[in-house]
């Protein structure tokens, strides 16, 4: 519930007394004030030709991809069961392994063992739209992460909403012109953050359809306090859906993929486009406090063993 703030304002009115004898006091007229001119608003941007050829391919893509009998949004049923070993083979492959090597400036397209991480503060996603964006997407954008940060708190206790002024989880929705002219902002948002990285972010081939970048310092690597999300604004709502979906629980902490991983979105079939229960596991598991930040594999593996039983009622 939330708590209500209230100002009190104290107006203090004073008395004046005139002289009987005196004379009024004529007040002289004030210059008339000059009209001022109305300013017509701005007409609005209008996506470039670029962009909107890339938004029929997109739909296209994405017209395909449900015919296909993908992009769920089912969650998965009695056709996608699995059992604690998956769960924790799967948790230990997407929650403790890099899809992405961090070198030399920029990520490179290499899996590494890496370590628990996760958020300890409260994460507040703010949306970024580009001038060319409309007032629907923008409306549906803010409606699906809003309620997607209510979901995401819930399962993982920790204090997650989406903010109207700057926060600390930044979720961009450009379309590909804005994209190429990001960078500079990006390195505003994100002081310290080189050229190179800030470039890689912003230069997305085509069949990269959205990407997140969550940020630790050298001293305490294994907290995040800030992350990047970048959303295509030509994606149909169903696309773009997903990429909030995936984007911000990866941000999260469950930065990699899996294709043994099912029913997931952490997995680069498109099987499933929102979140399944699967992933709800996944995400209890990471922000449970029995699970230490920095573990590796080997040492995270028998705590999460022991976590999986209990959310799956010791089931082998």
């Amino acid at each position: 519930m939330g708590r209500w703030g209230t100002k009190f304002g104290l107006l203090v009115a004073g008395a004046f007394l005139l002289a009987a004898c005196e004379e009024p006091v004529s007040s002289p007229r004030p210059e008339q004030r000059k009209a001022q001119p109305v300013v017509a608003p701005a007409p609005p941007v209008q996506p470039s030709e670029r962009s909107v050829a890339l938004a029929a391919y997109y739909e296209t893509v994405q017209r395909q991809l449900v015919a296909q009998g993908l992009m769920r949004r089912d969650g998965g049923g009695i056709d996608t069961p699995f059992s604690k070993r998956d769960l924790v083979r799967n948790f230990v492959q997407i929650g403790v392994f890099n899809e992405f090597t961090f070198s030399g400036g920029t990520y490179e397209d290499r899996k590494s063992e890496g370590k628990v991480q996760r958020w300890n503060k409260p994460v507040r996603l703010t949306m970024d739209f580009g001038p060319a964006v409309s007032d629907e997407i923008k409306r549906e954008s803010r409606t699906t992460v809003a309620g997607y940060a209510g979901r995401l708190s819930r399962l993982t206790g920790l204090d997650i909403a989406l903010n109207q002024r700057r926060g600390n989880f930044t979720v961009a929705v450009l379309t590909v012109d804005e994209l190429d002219a990001y960078a500079p902002k990006l390195m505003k948002l994100f002081p310290g953050l080189g050229a190179n990285l800030a470039d890689q972010i912003t230069n997305m081939p085509r069949p990269v359809y959205c990407a997140v970048y969550a940020f630790s310092d050298a001293d305490n690597p294994d907290n995040f306090h800030s992350a990047i999300a970048i959303v295509r604004a030509e994606h149909p709502k169903l696309l773009r859906d997903s990429c909030f979906h995936e984007e911000i629980a990866q941000g999260l902490g469950l930065s990699n993929d899996s294709p043994a991983a099912r029913p997931s979105i952490f997995n680069d079939d498109d099987e499933f486009a929102l979140l399944t229960s699967h992933d709800e596991l996944l995400l209890k598991i990471l922000y449970d406090k029995r699970l230490p930040l920095g573990a590796t594999p080997n040492e995270a593996r028998p705590v999460v063993d022991i976590i999986a039983a209990e959310l799956l009622g010791g089931e082998s």
